[in-house]
């Protein structure tokens, strides 16, 4: 059975599988940009203390410190739309939603920081960290809520009813209680 906030049939179908293939291309595309070897001639230290990198970008110029900023936000903004589509759920908090899109992108940008300790040329940077996880916020405050918005109307004007929620396993099986035996039924009997 399907939960509350699902879209009924065929749509849910063709949602999620658009989600979840355009999700798992996009993630194979950010791990070939983000994790290839670069050959440069030395190698910045890593970049731990937060805004740092960003202060510094800028002090090497405004083009530099804007360059910078559009990077970090714009590589996993896509994040922010297609994580909610891969979820297929229409009815749903919004507050609840852009939580969870951004601790996902959050992992995922972490995880790419950790993986870039192992490659040649590339450098860890706490910044890219923030920069990543405020632009899929970006683009979820941005996209999410009217897409889902839409879809609603949708699915209200095709006649397709949202199903109640029902539990995915079906009903919790109860077992009444059993009571616990007296001590001389437990204990083994004594030998002499």
């Amino acid at each position: 059975m399907q939960r509350q906030g699902f879209i009924g049939g065929s749509a849910a179908t063709r949602i999620h599988v658009a989600g979840g293939v355009l999700l798992a291309v996009y993630l194979a595309f950010v791990a070939w940009y983000t994790l290839r070897p670069l050959d440069v001639p030395w190698v910045m230290p890593a970049s731990l203390r937060p805004l740092d990198g960003i202060r510094g970008d800028f002090a090497q110029g405004w083009r530099t410190g804007v360059r910078r900023l559009g990077e970090g936000l714009v590589l996993l903004a896509p994040l922010g739309v297609l994580l909610p589509m891969a979820g297929g759920r229409l009815t749903v908090s919004r507050l609840g939603s852009l939580i969870r899109t951004m601790t996902a992108t959050a992992l995922v940008s972490l995880a790419i920081e950790m993986l870039q300790t192992a490659v040649p040329g590339q450098v860890v940077d706490v910044d890219s960290l923030l920069l990543n996880t405020a632009g899929a916020a970006l683009a979820h405050a941005a996209v999410v809520p009217a897409g889902r918005a839409w879809l609603r109307r949708a699915v209200r004007r095709s006649g397709t009813a949202l199903l109640p929620e029902e539990p995915a396993q079906g009903r919790t099986p109860t077992i009444p209680r059993v009571g616990i035996a007296p001590w001389s039924d437990a204990l083994p009997p004594s030998s002499p």
